[in-house]
């Protein structure tokens, strides 16, 4: 994988800080996340696929996520390049009230919503069965109705010695705007104020927030989104730490 590495700010917010706020998760709550069928799922997958022309050769998808992290082990060996896709920006902008939230304290996920530019990775998965290996990522993503699947044009990164990259059609996963999760375009105390005291089944929405921006940050991506709710997520956990101005 490559990338143009640059020096970004320090994160305020530290697994530390997490794990004293939330020693373990909350009972399960099951019936608070309505879940597509399996044969829904497989349908959906199978149109996507059909779609995409996705056959017996390789297949890309976009993550810009807790995929650059947490990976499924069908495509853990995937290549990954850093890439960029417009027409779309990462976002907190859909409400999680189970697996990183609860009904009473909802969290908040990353989505892909209109306008703007995203920083991710684009992971290639080779064929001939890309559309197997990515059915575990698909029912992770798509099981809850909060996402629409998308396929998008990614720029590729390349190192200082290679040629430029031709960009490539990508499969990600952009918000359902006509979903009961969206939670439209909230300003950054109040994504702050839910992130800060949320916990489901898969542990803290804090959690999810450090990851993805300490793995962009080893990246060199940089994400002024990203940057400014984990410092105002960091002051709100007790970290006594300044907000750092992204400006």
């Amino acid at each position: 994988m490559t990338a143009h590495r640059r020096r970004l700010p320090g994160l305020a917010l530290t697994r530390d800080m997490i794990a004293r706020a939330f020693p373990g998760p909350p009972p399960e709550d099951a019936p608070a996340m309505l879940h597509r069928s399996d044969g829904e799922l497989a349908d959906g997958l199978a149109v996507t696929m059909t779609e995409g022309g996705v056959g017996d050769g390789d297949l890309w998808l976009f993550a810009y996520g807790s995929l650059m992290w947490m990976p499924e082990p069908e495509i853990a060996d995937a290549e990954r390049r850093v890439a960029v896709v417009a027409g779309w920006h990462r976002r907190f902008c859909l409400w999680q009230w189970r697996h990183r939230g609860s009904r009473d304290q909802p969290g908040l996920m990353l989505a892909l919503d209109r306008g703007g530019a995203c920083a991710g990775i684009a992971l290639r998965v080779a064929g001939p069965d890309a559309a197997e290996k990515v059915a575990s990522v698909w029912r992770r993503e798509m099981i809850a109705n909060g996402y629409r699947a998308r396929w998008v044009v990614a720029r590729l990164a390349r190192d200082r010695v290679s040629r430029p990259l031709p960009p490539v059609r990508a499969l990600t996963f952009v918000v359902n705007r006509d979903g009961g999760r969206y939670a439209g375009r909230l300003d950054d105390a109040t994504i702050a104020a839910h992130i800060a005291a949320a916990c489901g089944q898969r542990g803290p929405s804090a959690e999810y927030l450090l990851e993805t921006v300490a793995h962009c940050a080893e990246l060199g991506i940089h994400d002024r989104h990203l940057w400014r709710i984990q410092a105002l997520v960091a002051e709100r956990m007790g970290g006594g730490l300044p907000y750092i101005s992204m400006r």
